[in-house]
């Protein structure tokens, strides 16, 4: 008896942990009648009968693989490579700032001083307004205060190539000048960029530079495969479950893994080889988490004025989409349905259908715009419990190499049949207006800029260079005009207002 006890155990895998803890997981076998029953109580493979099981735990769950809907609902782009050329194109530049002071002249044009990376903004014909710089009236004698100076545009200088401009109500030597001179314009100030204006009979004008720099995104190739035996397909009568629902258990599984990818998957590329056709390469794609360029520091619980300065954030500024969606971490999740809002009526909070993918998600409609919160178990998975992606789902790319296909072969030398899910593809991020909201201490920024809600009236002690600090309070410390709802960078050791410009990728 020992003897036939040893035959009939021998090759049987004993089901692994899953997530609760429960031996109900059995990777990388085939299913077949005994493999079946090992990972349903033991039922042996001679006394295979109907029982009593909860089959919801089989089925396909699209709520807890969000990010994975939001790619599947996208716009898809074929592409014939896995090595995509992408262009996060963003809302046109709607200013820059002057880079050193230019000093007040008499001459009738300067050359205004910028970065290598703004001076070809402005092109000839173009006018532009230059805040906090007061222009003069007609006369050309008196400073109008409030009504800011504004420059046109007429070449570039060929040893700089920074743009030359003229004053358009600059001052004037004389009340019978022609042309004004151009007034002192300091540092950091910033430009405003308005529409050209051409002479009578002008027909062509330079066009505005945009020269957008591509990223290079690889697209991953994923696979599921499953094995099923002639005799467990020959008993699914009898058996306690279908192949339908072990292989939609086969796919929640392979879904929940590939959303994981989604969000925390590092770019890379590398050589592997092959047992039949040589070297090939395997290529990894970038999670979202690290396309977004814009990540708000948050520790601690969420107030009501973090919430609404969150809205004004996105939903202002350069870039503002329409709509956005909140995937979060159960921690975070938490911390926003617990706020007080009694003394924020005009802050309303629903439970709605997301009607495109299908979600109910929690509404918080603010004056700036609406949020739709959705908890997304994976971030807990991927231990962000307290942080959570905010995505405008009409900004986001879906390539593709190859589109989703499944086969079927039977194995050599097997009473059994292989069934395989591929595809080959990536998810990009287009525009700015995302936010990563990074609830978990001390993680490493994932994009250049990095923004923090500073409540207080005294500056930070020790800031982080190139950190964007939102006010909740005026704070003389930083500036004298630091006011409440603004944003300043603290970038080269001093402090200067943010508006909205996030870095390059």
């Amino acid at each position: 008896m020992a003897d036939a006890v040893n035959v009939a155990t021998e090759g049987y895998q004993q089901p692994s942990a899953g997530t609760a803890g429960v031996n109900s997981q059995v990777p990388g076998a085939p299913t077949t009648v005994s493999a079946a029953a090992g990972a349903t109580g033991g039922v042996g493979s001679g006394n295979f009968i109907q029982s009593d099981i909860d089959q919801e735990l089989f089925k396909f769950k699209s709520d807890d693989t969000p990010l994975m809907q939001l790619m599947l609902k996208a716009k898809k782009v074929k592409v014939k490579s896995p090595v995509v050329k992408h262009y996060q194109i963003d809302e046109p530049r709607s200013s820059f700032l002057t880079e050193a002071d230019l000093a007040a002249t008499t001459a009738q044009q300067a050359v205004l001083p910028l970065s290598t990376s703004d001076q070809n903004i402005p092109q000839p014909y173009g006018t532009l307004l230059v805040k906090g710089v007061d222009g003069y009236d007609e006369s050309g004698q008196n400073k109008t205060p409030g009504k800011d100076l504004m420059l046109f545009v007429v070449d570039h200088d060929n040893a700089s190539g920074n743009p030359i401009v003229r004053a358009v109500n600059g001052p004037k030597n004389s009340t019978e000048d022609e042309y004004c001179s151009v007034p002192a314009i300091p540092a950091g100030s910033r430009i405003i960029i308005l529409a050209n204006a051409l002479y009578e009979t002008q027909k062509y004008v330079s066009p505005d530079l945009i020269v957008p720099q591509p990223v290079e995104v690889f697209l991953q190739k994923r696979g599921m495969n499953q094995i099923v035996s002639d005799y467990y397909e020959a008993q699914k009568k009898e058996i306690p479950f279908s192949k339908a629902l072990i292989a939609e258990a086969a796919i929640t599984d392979f879904k929940v893994r590939c959303n994981r990818t989604l969000y925390a998957g590092r770019k890379s590329k590398i050589k592997v080889r092959t047992p039949n056709v040589g070297m090939q390469d395997v290529y990894f794609s970038e999670g979202v988490r690290y396309q977004v360029r814009k990540e708000l520091k948050h520790n601690g619980k969420w107030t009501v004025e973090d919430i609404i300065a969150l809205a004004k954030m996105i939903f202002t500024g350069e870039d503002v989409p329409k709509s956005v969606i909140w995937l979060a971490g159960k921690n975070l999740m938490e911390s926003i349905q617990t706020i007080d809002y009694k003394n924020h009526p005009e802050i309303q909070i629903t439970s709605k259908k997301n009607e495109a993918v299908g979600w109910t998600v929690t509404n918080f409609h603010t004056v700036f715009g609406d949020f739709e919160i959705k908890h997304d178990p994976t971030l807990d998975r991927l231990m962000w419990s307290n942080s959570g992606l905010i995505v405008d789902p009409s900004r986001l790319v879906h390539y593709q190499y190859a589109a989703e296909h499944s086969s079927s072969d039977r194995i050599e030398g097997e009473e059994a049949t292989r069934e395989a899910i591929l595809v080959w593809d990536a998810l990009a991020l287009k525009g700015s207006c995302h936010i990563w909201v990074n609830g978990e201490g001390d993680d490493e920024a994932s994009a250049p800029d990095a923004y923090v809600f500073w409540d207080s009236e005294e500056a930070p002690d020790e800031p982080t260079e190139g950190a964007i600090y939102y006010l909740l309070q005026d704070c003389a410390g930083i500036a004298g005009g630091a006011m409440k709802g603004e944003m300043w960078q603290y970038k080269d050791g001093k402090w200067v207002e943010f508006t909205g410009m996030v870095s390059a990728q």
